[in-house]
């Protein structure tokens, strides 16, 4: 690569211009100062991050020869316990003490709502999570399965009608109106700035009369009504013109639900960026959400049009005087973590950034666009969610990264705020630590399911075959798992200050079961929990009018908490013996969800996408699925479940199955064609057949090695 060095590090000419050039414009840093300071920090911090890698392996080579010699891990939990203290796998746990993070946005502290996930690399789809903060709650149930119905390009009355009694209903539970139901409401004033609601002539009010906040036009024809509850907004929409509107008996057309209260622009796992090249993509489109500048050209129905970001809503309060309400999701950067490195930059030692280093400066450094517009964070705080972090100390080396970024870009201590993904063991069992390393700057923790399973498998695998991974999510260390964040954050003194998260409803097209399922987890105390769209986002956002989070916060502060010894029953089967035809299943299910987004993956670069799996219920699938179902084909090989040679048949005969699911992609590459030249099948294979030898069982290495192989063969 063309190069430019500086103090003995290289960077890629092309990222080298670019932050120079887009990036550095307008934020008062000197170009010279900037690369001199950077280049000293990066090697001084690329050292560090080298030892505390070292020391994972180190843990987990001692770990693997416990579980050789203490074959019967049910009757040695005691000295399991014991065992992990001795090598600091488990440190000890200090005083009690409470976060003290400030300069928080109300979207973070104060709202509870859903969160999406968005991979930063693809412009469209950060500017539809952006302006997702705002969604049609009729869209929403009209276009899923969330109501029945029959789908048809011509509007069907009697879904519509379903949709209309469903709204009614919902807002006769959360905001009720005293003496009648909304069924039988007429027309709606304000009146004496107070909302007026008729059942003919008949006047009638709000039982809490302080959740009608705002309206449109005038307060005798309003063509909107502002609602408050659980700090969440919802708009009537009023118009008797439209085709809804015209046959409703207040003439309500829509209700346009405060959605996506938060998003989380992803660098990390739903994104296939491998050099340079990929970087530079998704910087400059994180640079554009920063600047408020981002626009992407969009087809839709044959028409195109400019995507760009949403304006603040306007309205007017009860007594005519206008305010604003924020009009984009209030937005989170996930760099990656401390493991992977790139090759934009080669440190003085020849070795690679790590790239988590890298992406604190560049994700900092566009986020000073925003201290200026205040487009996102209106109290001038930047929001990092690092994720794969092992324990206390790696959570403290993160501090120290965002220190140095502080310095250099002089900017007041704790302005880069963090989010702890807790989804590896070493972290759970230590999040209180964790959470005490970054106190000052902490605003999330949450759970997911994929990659914490995913750890769970790859630490305890030499204790077993691991049980069927459909019955993961009963088991007694996951329910623990769940609880134990919850009772931490709230001890810690999350509520009302920081997030505490619940993990991704993979399902898109299952929409009725998540408004049946997904309840659970603002019950369970989540403040924000994932969905995979905009309009999950509008469906979900009517849990958390139906549940106060923070109330719900003080009944669970009061719970038996949840114990360390059965976060630490490890989710091994007793002495399996299980049909062949069974394991068989399980093989093949595991092979198709890694084939179907390995292939999208190597070939195309595509890091987050709808799956079809085995039954083609589509899956959003990002690489935490990659970890669970490779490490868990590995680890039934190492115990004899099942052979290598028999995981290859079945990868074959998946590989043909996820073929013939993409047939209508015309950039599709075939697998089956020929097995032995698919970059994309060989790097499925390796997931599996090398599972146990990668570092926490990550996918990321693996795969960025095929990815460039793939790149450099076109």
């Amino acid at each position: 690569m063309d190069i430019v060095e500086i103090k003995g590090i290289k960077i890629n000419s092309k990222l080298f211009s670019f932050v120079n050039e887009q990036i550095m414009p307008g934020t008062g840093l000197k170009s010279d100062v900037f690369w001199n300071n950077f280049a000293i920090a990066v090697e001084e911090l690329a050292k560090k991050n080298k030892l505390l890698l070292k020391k994972r392996d180190e843990i987990q080579k001692k770990i693997d020869n416990w579980h050789k010699d203490n074959k019967d891990i049910k009757n040695n939990k005691e000295k399991y316990i014991s065992f992990l203290k001795s090598i600091n796998y488990i440190v000890k746990e200090k005083e009690d003490f409470k976060i003290g993070t400030s300069n928080v946005d109300e979207e973070i502290a104060k709202i509870a709502g859903p969160q999406l996930v968005v991979p930063v690399d693809n412009a469209r789809y950060a500017l539809n999570a952006a302006n997702a903060r705002w969604g049609s709650l009729y869209n929403s149930l009209y276009g899923t399965d969330a109501i029945e119905g029959k789908k048809t390009s011509a509007y069907d009355p009697i879904k519509g009608k379903k949709v209309i009694n469903y709204v009614r209903d919902f807002f006769d539970k959360i905001v009720k109106i005293k003496g009648t139901s909304w069924k039988n409401i007429t027309k709606i004033k304000i009146e004496n700035e107070i909302l007026t609601l008729y059942q003919d002539e008949k006047k009638y009010f709000l039982e809490d009369k302080s959740k009608f906040i705002g309206f449109s036009n005038n307060p005798d024809n309003p063509s909107s009504i502002l609602i408050k509850n659980n700090n969440l907004h919802l708009e009537i929409v009023i118009n008797k013109e439209s085709e809804i509107g015209k046959i409703d008996l207040a003439n309500i057309s829509d209700v346009i639900m405060e959605s996506a209260i938060s998003t989380i622009m992803d660098n990390e796992d739903s994104v296939a960026a491998v050099d340079a090249e990929d970087k530079i993509r998704c910087y400059n489109n994180w640079l554009g959400i920063m600047k408020g500048t981002l626009e992407t050209q969009v087809e839709k129905n044959g028409k195109k049009f400019i995507r760009k970001l949403n304006e603040d809503r306007i309205y007017n309060d009860p007594s005519g005087k206008k305010f604003h309400l924020h009009g984009r999701s209030l937005l989170l950067i996930r760099n990656v973590g401390h493991l992977m490195t790139s090759p934009s930059i080669i440190l003085g030692d020849n070795s690679e950034i790590p790239e988590g280093i890298m992406d604190a400066f560049f994700t900092v450094m566009c986020a000073l666009h925003d201290f200026k517009n205040k487009k996102n964070s209106r109290t001038g705080s930047v929001y990092i969610v690092k994720p794969k972090m092992h324990g206390p100390e790696e959570v403290a080396f993160t501090n120290e990264i965002f220190n140095k970024v502080e310095d250099i870009f002089k900017l007041k201590k704790n302005t880069i705020k963090v989010g702890i993904m807790d989804e590896e063991r070493r972290t759970t069992v230590n999040l209180k630590e964790c959470i005490r390393e970054v106190k000052d700057r902490i605003v999330f923790i949450n759970t997911g399911f994929l990659d914490r399973t995913g750890d769970e498998m790859h630490t305890s695998s030499e204790a077993g075959p691991m049980i069927f991974k459909g019955e993961m999510k009963k088991s007694i260390w996951l329910n623990t798992y769940e609880n134990w964040n919850v009772d931490i954050g709230l001890s810690c003194g999350f509520s009302g200050i920081a997030q505490i998260g619940k993990g991704m409803w993979a399902m898109p097209d299952k929409m009725a079961d998540m408004m049946k399922q997904k309840i659970g987890h603002p019950e369970a105390g989540a403040n924000c929990a994932w969905v995979p769209s905009p309009t999950a986002a509008t469906l979900h956002s009517t849990h958390y009018h139906l549940v106060n989070v923070f109330k719900k916060h003080e009944e669970l502060k009061s719970r038996k908490k949840a114990e360390l010894k059965n976060i630490l029953e490890i989710p091994v089967a007793d002495r399996p013996n299980w049909a062949k035809d069974d394991i068989t299943k399980e093989i093949e299910n595991n092979s198709q969800s890694i084939l179907g987004y390995v292939v999208r993956w190597i070939n195309q670069g595509v890091g987050c996408s709808k799956v079809p799996d085995i039954n083609n219920i589509g899956l959003m699938e990002d690489r935490a699925t990659l970890r669970i179902s490779s490490q868990h084909i590995s680890n039934w090989i190492r115990h004899n479940i099942c052979s290598k040679e028999e995981v290859i048949e079945i990868l074959k005969k998946m590989a043909k199955v996820v073929d013939k699911q993409n047939i209508n992609d015309p950039n599709y590459e075939k697998m089956s064609d020929n097995f032995d030249n698919s970059i994309a099948f060989k790097a499925a294979c390796d997931l599996v057949l090398k599972g146990l030898d990668q570092p926490s069982g990550y996918t990321e290495p693996l795969l960025h090695k095929r990815r460039l192989e793939k790149k450099l063969s076109h």
